[in-house]
């Protein structure tokens, strides 16, 4: 102050920020350093020098290593360790904008840094730890790999999909419905709901899943052990064959038919056929010579089995109830011998031939007598064979006889009950009855000494004369 003119007055200098608030308070003949920049008082000596500092300051942005010491906030910072320009937001420093492009990552980085890898064409953002990247997933040598974003042109409008790249390469494309794009993609003729894989690379989903909605039948070759041809497996819409064994591991076993009619069922071990159609047949047919015939049929009505044609039993055939030969009056067997009572203990065993009353006519073999016996209404005899005929009925009383060689046979008596006529023929074979014997005695009449005459007797009477 100049006290003679008191023209001039001291005055200190108030600095304002932008928002008017105030930064400080200079006085007249001071610097004041609360700022990056030095701000002058009135009448300050050698301002020149600081003055001039001030705008080399802001055309650098306080380039150094270290960061202003009083910065306001918005301030700029050219950091010159990182090469990096960056804003005071009232805190501290951070990067204003930008990315740091070379080959290798920043080496004192801070967090939101972007660091371009310009080997690999990659963005990087520092995460305030280390380097994340940003994208894309790839490396420059990579080409495009990964998903991407498309537009494809079709009839219906433009479809919005993902694309998934491999080596430059499209190998899927994801879309939430089908289309058919108007514009040629190669692989992909149509685009389906969901994923489409690329047709000419022969593309397919390998791995484990839960469920699939359709499987490929048009081939049979299997590409390994363990990942069989969709063609291979037994399909349940349309006829089908299997060259491999099929097992069905329960015992609800096999249903057949429309209705379910034939049913292979298992219970304890013991498997069950049946046709379980009420009064329906279960038939077995063969092609014989080009002509379905039927040798075997199960009859539902009746429960009954029958067998048509030849029937060849190789063991035994045990029949527990009556058999039944309707289609002729001879029952034919081409074994020369018929077993009866096979396998059973001794009993009386044979024929029987069943009569109009209630007692049949039986021949059999009678085990308590160890021979042949026949007969009807219970009353039955020995059938007598050779074997049981003798030669000599004195040595072997009540036997059967035969003559011998020389047509001989031996008694003790013989009795004739026929008289029968005298036998006057020289050339008779016929045994002389009783009566005929007797009736020859008779011719015989009384001795006389005289010849008989014509009234002593008839023809034939045989006379003994004696002389007198």
């Amino acid at each position: 102050m100049w006290p003679e003119d008191n023209k001039y007055k001291q005055m200190a200098y108030t600095i304002n920020r932008t928002d008017g608030t105030a930064i400080t308070t200079i006085t007249d003949g001071t610097v004041d350093n609360t700022t990056s920049v030095q701000l002058f008082g009135k009448s300050f000596s050698g301002f020149g020098e600081g003055l001039n500092e001030n705008p080399v300051k802001l055309l650098e942005n306080s380039a150094s290593t270290s960061a202003p010491s009083a910065p306001l906030k918005g301030e700029l910072w050219f950091d010159t360790s990182t090469a990096q320009l960056k804003v005071y937001d009232g805190t501290s420093f951070k990067p204003s904008a930008g990315a740091k492009s070379q080959n290798s990552a920043p080496t004192t980085p801070s967090a939101g840094d972007l660091w371009h890898d310009s080997d690999n064409d990659q963005l990087y953002v520092h995460t305030g730890s280390a380097f994340q990247l940003v994208g894309p997933v790839y490396t420059a040598g990579q080409t495009l790999s990964g998903w991407k974003i498309e537009t494809l042109a079709s009839a219906g409008g433009n479809k919005v999909v993902s694309s998934m790249y491999a080596g430059n390469t499209r190998v899927a494309i994801l879309s939430k419905e089908d289309f058919t794009p108007s514009v040629t993609q190669t692989g992909f003729a149509a685009v389906k709901a969901g994923i489409t894989l690329n047709s000419t690379l022969g593309a397919v989903f390998d791995g484990t899943t839960t469920s699939a909605a359709n499987v490929d039948v048009s081939g049979t070759s299997n590409t390994s052990s363990t990942i069989i041809a969709g063609g291979n497996f037994l399909r349940s819409d349309a006829a089908d064959t299997t060259t491999g064994a099929l097992t069905i591991d329960a015992d609800a076993g096999l249903i057949v038919g429309g209705a379910q009619e034939l049913t292979v069922t298992v219970s304890s071990n013991d498997v069950t056929i049946a046709q379980t159609s009420e009064d329906k047949d279960l038939k077995f047919t063969v092609n014989d010579n080009g002509t379905t015939k039927t040798p075997l049929q199960l009859t539902g009505a009746d429960g009954g089995v029958d067998i048509t044609g030849d029937l060849t039993i190789v063991g035994n055939l045990n029949v527990s109830g009556a058999y039944n030969y309707t289609s002729s009056n001879i029952v034919e067997h081409s074994d020369t011998f018929l077993k009866v009572n096979a396998g059973g203990s001794e009993a009386d065993a044979g024929l029987i031939v069943e009569t109009g009353d209630t007692d049949d006519a039986r021949m059999f073999y009678d085990v308590s007598e160890n021979f042949w016996s026949a007969g009807h209404g219970q009353s039955y005899s020995q059938v007598i064979r050779l074997a049981d005929a003798v030669v000599d009925g004195n040595a072997s009383k009540e036997k059967v006889l035969k003559t011998t060689a020389a047509g001989l046979v031996t008694v003790t008596n013989v009795n004739l009950a026929a008289v029968g006529s005298a036998i006057t023929s020289t050339s008779s074979v016929s045994v002389p009855t009783t009566g005929q014997v007797v009736t020859f005695v008779n011719r015989f009449k009384q001795v006389a000494t005289t010849d008989p005459s014509d009234s002593d007797g008839v023809d034939g009477d045989f006379y003994f004369v004696r002389e007198a």
